[in-house]
């Protein structure tokens, strides 16, 4: 009985609307913009807090990096044994657990000193695409250092350990890859012992990391898919030093090191502001651009949701005040509060179901387009614009409450005078 009186309204209510129709349209097309837009935009934020919240597979909190830049006129050897030194210095400084030389590291593609991207094939003769991976030098102690989990497979050994140039046209006797790559390789979960193909020549795949963030940052796909490779870095531009601590507060040990450095100051420059930053810090510089995105179109969503509810109760109270005698009419020939509640509730859930037809699909396409003009944009799956109408219908309700609960509370006598 209930159900058939609320079908009993409709035909009252789309007349009504029908009466209205510039008002109805404009309300409908703001609602689909408002949920096209809106859409598309939480979800951009919702990728790029869970881009910007991935672990980097290190021991973040105890990790800094030195950048270190050689002096002008220095050959291979003799940056081959500065190395040998500063690492040996480090290694003694107070509060360092452990400290290895690399080209990059995690999240610090800018001010890494030489991050190299790499292709990685399966057969030498393979014609297919081969897969991208970014390639860092590393020896015997980097997985301590960084904290990496060694899942299977062994490290490097010390004679293993040779000097690199920044054309890495040594051979590889043995690498260390990262879970990610190893599944992309061998989706059957055989890396391990297998050989593959550098574009330097063959290699075989001697151990399996959890997980190794890069120092790449924007890709969402490619950035775990990394490369260590036995070696000492020697460019004459210069190295990075990585370096863990045994305390988070890591400034007593980066001045100890910095100092341990500097003693042989006429070898090297190492900038006073920057020369010396945190996994911390490389996080929240790299990742800023994000989080300012993510802020910004959060904002954009709130005004955009706060303008369409505002337009649903400005329209909603015209309404009501157009309609005070009609109501008033209902109410002496026997309509509830309920009824009148009803009424206005129905004509908004239409109007905002009318905006979400027209609206998914506007959702659908901008994300298509999004994705065009931004590469590493995903697609959009159809579970984020229903939440969006689930959102937009619940706002509609809230916001035709107020001017519903006023007109059913406008006594029958007083809404049919009034003209």
């Amino acid at each position: 009985m209930t159900l058939a009186r609320a079908f009993m309204q409709l035909p009252p209510i789309v007349t009504a609307l029908r009466r209205h129709k510039a008002a109805t349209l404009l309300i409908v097309l703001q609602v689909a913009l408002t949920l096209a837009v809106t859409s598309n935009a939480l979800f951009m934020v919702a990728t790029r807090i869970i881009h910007l919240s991935r672990p980097t597979g290190t021991d973040e909190s105890h990790i800094f990096v030195i950048r270190n830049g050689w002096m002008i006129g220095q050959n291979p050897t003799q940056i081959d044994a500065n190395i040998r030194t500063d690492l040996d210095a480090l290694r003694h400084v107070a509060g360092v657990r452990d400290a290895f030389a690399s080209n990059d590291s995690p999240l610090a593609y800018e001010e890494s000193v030489a991050p190299i991207s790499t292709r990685i094939k399966l057969k030498p003769d393979q014609t297919t695409m081969s897969r991208f991976a970014m390639l860092s030098v590393a020896d015997e102690h980097a997985i301590d250092t960084l904290g990496a989990s060694l899942i299977a497979g062994r490290n490097f050994r010390p004679e293993e350990i040779a000097t690199v140039d920044s054309n890495l046209k040594l051979p590889s006797p043995g690498i260390i890859i990262t879970r990610s790559l190893a599944d992309k390789l061998f989706p059957d979960g055989s890396a391990l012992g297998k050989t593959v193909y550098l574009p330097n020549g063959p290699t075989v795949i001697i151990g399996i990391l959890a997980n190794l963030q890069g120092p790449i940052s924007w890709s969402q796909s490619a950035d775990g898919d990394n490369v260590l490779a036995p070696g000492r870095y020697i460019d004459p531009d210069g190295v990075d030093y990585l370096v863990r601590t045994d305390a988070t507060d890591m400034k007593p040990a980066i001045a100890a090191a910095l100092k341990a450095l500097q003693e042989r100051s006429g070898i090297r420059v190492i900038d006073p502001t920057d020369g010396a930053a945190t996994l911390l810090q490389a996080r929240e510089q790299t990742y800023a651009t994000d989080r300012s995105v993510a802020v910004l179109l959060s904002i954009v969503c709130g005004m955009l949701l706060l303008a369409t509810a505002g337009g649903i109760v400005g329209l909603s109270s015209f309404w009501v005040g157009q309609r005070r005698r009609q109501i008033g009419i209902r109410r002496s020939l026997g309509a509830t509060k309920g009824d009148i509640l009803y009424y206005f509730h129905t004509e908004n859930l239409l109007i905002v179901g009318g905006g979400i037809v027209l609206g998914i699909p506007l959702a659908v396409l901008a994300n298509l387009g999004l994705m065009k003009a931004f590469y590493p944009l995903q697609h959009m799956p159809l579970y984020v614009p229903l939440l969006g109408t689930l959102l937009l219908w619940l706002l509609g309700q809230v916001a035709v409450w107020g001017p519903a609960h006023h007109a059913a509370k406008v006594p029958p006598v007083v809404a049919i005078r009034t003209e």
